[in-house]
């Protein structure tokens, strides 16, 4: 069983920055893949990040070149940095662990554990 909490939320401007962070609970987080996606009011959710269990990254179209997921085993966390952010990225961003093998990671369905989101509101 995975715990997940996501922090770092908020409100910025366009073309600004954030970082999230997620914390996960479990003496295993090292062994998981990890990934984030996003959810806009009345759309599914989509793929944003992924970086699995040995530190290999893989990234949604829409953000590559602005994002940038990492892991830090020792502190149990995985993050993604967010520059250049648009309005369009208005949505709860949401932290996932999945044991899966022989995939990317791409969909919500690969993952076992969901954090509760947290929320990004990009000004224009």
């Amino acid at each position: 069983q995975v715990q997940l909490v996501e922090s770092g939320g908020g409100l910025v401007q366009a073309g600004g920055s954030l970082r999230l962070s997620c914390a996960a609970s479990g003496r295993t987080f090292s062994t998981y893949n990890m990934g984030w996606f996003r959810q806009a009011p009345g759309k599914e959710r989509k793929f944003v990040a992924t970086v699995n269990w040995s530190g290999t990254t893989y990234y949604a179209d829409s953000v590559k070149g602005r994002f940038t997921i990492s892991r830090d085993n020792a502190k149990n966390t995985v993050y993604l940095q967010m520059n250049s952010l648009k309005p369009e990225e208005t949505a709860v961003y949401y932290c996932a662990a999945g044991d899966f093998v022989g995939r990317l990671g791409l969909r919500s369905n690969d993952y076992d554990f969901w954090g509760q989101g947290t929320q990004v509101i990009v000004s224009s």
